[in-house]
């Protein structure tokens, strides 16, 4: 019998962190090695009311050989300290933490040549899919306009969110070009015809949305319309626990829940 994956959940006070700890009770899979909060959290000390035993929520890491992956969903900080530790010491590394800057992704780049890294700035495995198809799309049908909107909870501080970032991303680079060349985030103002090539992005924000993708592809006389809609936030806590499984023993590298899904498919 296969051994129980050795877990440690970094940011494990917030919102992803505590829908990991809700599922990971449950999944024989894992066993849960340690739930890492920031230095200020009042939690700390607390017992896991997840998890058997007397695992509490902690800002130490523990000992290099306790566990065989890290699941990050904390912060810049968190992430660079978990960075850190992982590649100290060989540990596989998967992160969902956004909202990072140049200097910081380049590291993230140059880490992955030392460990099992895959990021993902959304974890649901129907976004993972929706965007292979997007990648089809786009390059199949280079001329037609494209837009992605995007729908988010009022609490939401980035816009676009992350997700309608990466697809963009995604059919920018199936057209052979960049988001940084096509992207247009706002139309106001703008007077004459949609400019060929473009990608627009529209925001949504209000009430307790969850997260809600759409891309249409908008030719002469048809459309083609691709969406995704989050009713549950475990959802992403899900996806989240099928790539550190995964990604659990793999050789180091740069690796992406796309990776996951071809290797699924092929397998």
């Amino acid at each position: 019998m296969t051994k129980p994956v050795r877990l440690a959940i970094n940011g494990a006070t917030g919102r992803m962190g505590q829908a990991l700890l809700a599922l990971v009770k449950d999944d024989a899979r894992f066993t849960l090695v340690a739930a890492l909060a920031s230095p200020g959290s009042s939690k700390l000390g607390q017992p896991v009311d997840a998890c058997e035993g007397a695992l509490g929520y902690t800002h130490e890491w523990p000992a290099a050989d306790a566990f065989d992956v890290v699941i990050d969903f904390s912060g810049p900080a968190g992430l660079a300290e978990a960075l850190t530790y992982c590649e100290s010491h060989g540990v596989a590394l998967v992160t969902g933490t956004t909202g990072l800057d140049a200097t910081f992704a380049q590291r993230l780049n140059a880490s992955a040549s030392r460990i099992a890294l895959l990021r993902a700035a959304n974890f649901s495995l129907g976004v993972a899919v929706l965007t292979r198809l997007l990648r089809q799309a786009a390059a199949s049908l280079p001329d037609w306009d494209l837009d992605i909107i995007e729908a988010h909870h009022n609490r939401k501080e980035d816009a676009p969110s992350g997700t309608a970032l990466a697809l963009g991303e995604a059919a920018a680079e199936a057209r052979g070009t960049s988001l940084r060349e096509s992207a247009v985030y706002a139309r106001e103002g703008r007077v004459g015809p949609r400019q060929q090539g473009t990608i627009g992005f529209a925001v949504v924000r209000g009430g307790d949305i969850v997260g809600e993708h759409e891309v249409l592809m908008m030719g002469q006389g048809e459309r083609i319309e691709l969406t995704h809609r989050a009713t549950d936030r475990s959802i992403f806590a899900r996806g989240a626990l099928e790539a550190a499984y995964w990604l659990s023993g793999r050789d180091a590298g740069d690796y992406d829940l796309d990776a996951m899904l071809a290797d699924r498919s092929s397998g």
